[in-house]
């Protein structure tokens, strides 16, 4: 337990350490917190704060659990389903190309059907933890191409759910046909039911919730966050994706303004601890061995992605600096390219896909706060909506 906590607290100080250096400089605190786990992990020389990865990953996962949650209360379901053809399209064109480009290379690198389909996912999806967290410490949520970033990130978030859920059976080549249908069907049962709780059955669950006392709602609603992620995970969901929906629900709940901001000192902390122990977990000198792929990848990733941001932007008749904000943002890859990275690992699959995601997942993950960091343009006179 010593060593645990030892670990947990050297985590929490030198996260708060370098983002307070990266404050004064100008730099988002994301890349810095992912870069001190890498520097400071067991797999570099020097000193190490943490020898065991594992150490980390409960609180890691409660920090994606809460940055998820909280992208849920900020978004309106209400703007999604109104979101008409421009949203459809827009998001269609973002998963045609990236994920269909992350297949065709896939399938390009020789490792294997099931891999190739690993790697569309990884290199196909933005990361919702990331994109949230850079809008929110930048100060974008306001922006005219926030709105379009965020319902762009969900219904990636709904599309990689129902991947996840046809992915698993796919990667266990014992699962019977019967087991892989029920196995599809449980996780797209439980998607359906969240979604026609957050449809039908928001105000009630709401006014369950709905209190006075600060401590007893932020209590509660944590523990309802956490309880929604541990179920989907048993459903076969990410459970991000459920902590995201069970956000959703009480985002229309007469609570929503207080949680919302409760939830801000404790998304930060344990958010940080998620990103610190993504650095802990890479091995550089794993990645060095698929140097070449990942520098393939990314380049394929920056040009689809910049090159939809583009038409998108157009499409919203937004100007040049929202697009720029819009296609910077949108390359942030992480915590989903991780998940299927380990679901990779789990089935026994090609060795070279976990170093080369997580490589992959670093460039992006340090390279789009910092571009989208610098290209700030001037702001939109106009501020669309989502709605067509």
């Amino acid at each position: 337990m010593g060593s645990s906590l030892v670990a947990l607290g050297a985590a929490l100080v030198a996260t708060g350490v370098l983002g307070r250096v990266g404050r004064r400089v100008g730099l988002p605190t994301i890349p810095l917190f992912m870069l001190a786990g890498v520097v400071l992990g067991p797999h570099t020389p020097g000193l190490h704060l943490v020898h065991d990865p594992s150490e980390l990953e409960l609180v890691a996962t409660v920090g994606l659990v809460l940055l998820l949650f909280y992208l849920g209360l900020e978004f309106s379901l209400d703007e999604l389903r109104g979101g008409g053809r421009r949203l459809f399209f827009a998001s269609a064109l973002f998963l045609v190309v990236n994920v269909g480009a992350g297949l065709a290379f896939g399938a390009a690198l020789g490792w294997g059907g099931r891999e190739a389909l690993v790697i569309a996912g990884a290199v196909g999806i933005s990361s919702s933890a990331i994109v949230t967290k850079l809008l929110v410490e930048l100060g974008r949520l306001t922006r005219p191409e926030t709105r379009v970033i965020l319902a762009v990130i969900v219904v990636e978030d709904l599309f990689l759910a129902l991947y996840l859920a046809l992915l698993q059976p796919l990667l266990a080549d014992t699962t019977s046909g019967v087991d892989a249908l029920l196995s599809i069907g449980k996780a797209v049962g439980f998607l359906a039911a969240l979604a026609l709780l957050a449809r039908f059955g928001a105000p009630a669950v709401g006014r369950l919730l709905d209190t006075g006392d600060n401590e007893l709602l932020t209590i509660s609603f944590v523990g309802l966050a956490v309880l929604v992620a541990g179920a989907a995970e048993e459903f076969g969901v990410s459970g991000a994706i459920g902590a995201f929906l069970i956000g959703l629900v009480l985002a229309k709940g007469p609570s929503r303004a207080r949680i919302a901001r409760l939830v801000h000192p404790i998304r930060d902390v344990f958010g940080a601890l998620f990103f610190y122990a993504f650095g802990v977990a890479i091995d550089p000198g794993e990645v060095r061995s698929v140097a070449g792929p990942i520098v393939i990848a990314v380049a394929l990733t920056m040009a689809g992605t910049v090159a939809v941001g583009v038409v998108v932007a157009r499409l919203y008749g937004l100007d040049r600096g929202a697009a720029r904000n819009l296609a910077f943002t949108m390359l942030a890859r992480g915590e989903f390219s991780l998940i299927v990275a380990a679901l990779a690992a789990a089935a026994g699959l090609d060795s070279r896909i976990g170093p080369f995601v997580a490589g992959y997942v670093l460039v992006f993950a340090v390279g789009a706060p910092l571009l989208v960091a610098k290209g700030t343009g001037p702001a939109s006179a106009a501020r669309p909506g989502i709605a067509a």
